[in-house]
């Protein structure tokens, strides 16, 4: 059997390991983590030597949990780092309680030294609340986009697998990790080994930073017409300021009552209920994920006012806006 790994070349000085030094938050998710690690594991295996090190570091530097509940050794604690380390951060779910004081000031700190930092997952909230990346094209995982988006107005955020904007480095989590290292493993030792690690990783479709994360809207709602997607993705796009069906049809060659009849046939509900949805949808999330006031949200979301989107959010979701914050409130501090 011909030997999967390509051809290997005589190490020189300057062939030193390069470290990646993985921060593990509280709450992380496990395969944006996995998946980096294993790609740099591979590239080793693959090229014979020791490209790549790692160590695994969070705050105390003892014991932190991902968010399927399996708990990590660390190799050490928010230490001094070489100016020639890799940060990652690893980020999942609650992000915005795992990014504490301490995390912040020592992300600051290092960053000052020029040291390429990047941010796996939900890890660019970390990053952009430590003002890393002000003025940065910057990715984050889709569920989170809106309320990053509200909080961090300084932040090119785009819809990429993965962003790599001078020495800061983002991904949207996932398997979006694979993609990425990838690119710095072609970048770093050449696209032979970067598709050596690829075949082992049976990854056969590599992403760039020009991919987008989410599935199309065909793909998303299981129906593939044009038109249909077409009005989605317009819904999707004006969610502040929502559209009216009328328009809406008028902007695809359509009367109100063929675009009605559309959705009730493909999507058992009426554009405006499925519109509504969306918003709510959106409503929910900067509810959990950020500070905004109430009033902000319904504003954000196309409600002209704070009674009018209580009534929809307790139609929809069964609880008002502001029990959905104290209950989702009360199960971070339990």
């Amino acid at each position: 059997m011909a030997d999967p790994r390509p051809a290997s070349r005589t190490p020189t000085a300057a062939d030193k390991p390069k470290r990646f030094v993985f921060v593990l938050l509280e709450d992380f998710t496990m395969l944006c983590f996995a998946a980096a690690l294993e790609s740099l594991r591979i590239a080793n295996r693959m090229a014979g030597r020791e490209l790549y090190q790692w160590r695994l570091v969070g705050e105390g530097g003892d014991f932190v949990r991902c968010s399927a509940g399996t708990v990590f050794k660390l190799d050490g604690d928010l230490d001094e780092l070489s100016r020639d380390d890799v940060v990652m951060l690893c980020g999942g779910i609650d992000v915005q309680a795992a990014t504490t004081k301490r995390l912040l000031g020592w992300l600051r700190r290092e960053a000052r030294k020029g040291l390429v930092v990047g941010g796996l997952c939900t890890a660019a909230y970390s990053l952009a609340k430590a003002g890393l990346l002000d003025g940065k094209k910057a990715t984050i995982h889709w569920e989170n986009q809106d309320s990053f988006a509200e909080e961090f107005e300084d932040v090119n955020l785009t819809k990429s697998v993965f962003v790599v904007d001078g020495n800061r480095i983002t991904t949207a989590g996932g398997t979006s990790s694979i993609d990425l290292m990838l690119k710095l493993i072609a970048d770093q030792q050449g696209e032979d080994l970067a598709n050596a690690v690829a075949d082992q990783l049976i990854y056969s479709s590599i992403r760039t930073d020009q991919d987008t994360q989410r599935l199309s809207v065909p793909t998303r709602i299981g129906v593939r017409h044009p038109k249909l997607s077409q009005v989605i993705q317009m819904m999707e796009s004006h969610i502040e300021e929502p559209i009216s069906p009328s328009i809406l049809a008028k902007d695809v060659g359509m009367s109100t009552r063929q675009l009605e009849r559309l959705f009730r046939r493909y999507l058992n509900r009426s554009p405006k209920r499925y519109y509504m949805e969306l918003r709510l949808q959106k409503a929910r999330n900067l509810l959990m994920q950020t500070d905004m006031s109430v009033i902000n949200v319904a504003l954000a979301c196309g409600f002209a006012s704070p009674s009018h989107f209580s009534k929809c959010y307790r139609a929809h979701y069964d609880t008002t806006p502001y029990r959905e914050r104290g209950s989702h409130a009360a199960r971070l501090s339990f």
